[in-house]
């Protein structure tokens, strides 16, 4: 089965940022819609950044103007820069994969996931 490959969390103090990577080989990058999820302790996983083929980019309210989503259709991957972290970012991130996705919130509409990427902010 694809797997996607996630990288860049880590532990990092209030206030600093981190870019997460995330690479999905073997497949026609280009056509597929990008999501982040994460997921906190106790919590349900939840979306995060989404981005289109057509590089269209939705983000959740807890993260927008903090964060950016991008791609690299030559390198098979996408970036999520995150800014001004807070404690309350802490969670395992995933990435997913949607064909021709519309750049949905809903976890549904994925098909392909990562193992996820543990971030840890510390205040």
């Amino acid at each position: 089965q694809v797997q996607l490959v996630e990288s860049g969390g880590g532990l990092v103090q209030a206030g600093g940022s981190l870019r997460l990577s995330c690479t999905f080989p073997g497949r026609i990058f280009s056509r597929y819609a990008m999501g982040w999820f994460r997921q906190a302790p106790g919590k349900e996983r939840e979306f995060v950044a989404a981005i289109t083929s057509g590089y269209m980019t939705y983000y959740a309210d807890s993260v927008k103007g903090r964060s950016t989503f991008s791609r690299d259709n030559a390198k098979n991957t996408v970036y999520l820069q995150m800014n001004s972290l807070k404690p309350e970012d802490t969670a395992v991130y995933y990435c997913a994969a949607s064909l021709w996705g519309s750049g949905s919130r809903s976890r549904s509409s994925y098909e392909h996931w990562g193992q996820g990427t543990q971030v840890t902010v510390s205040s």
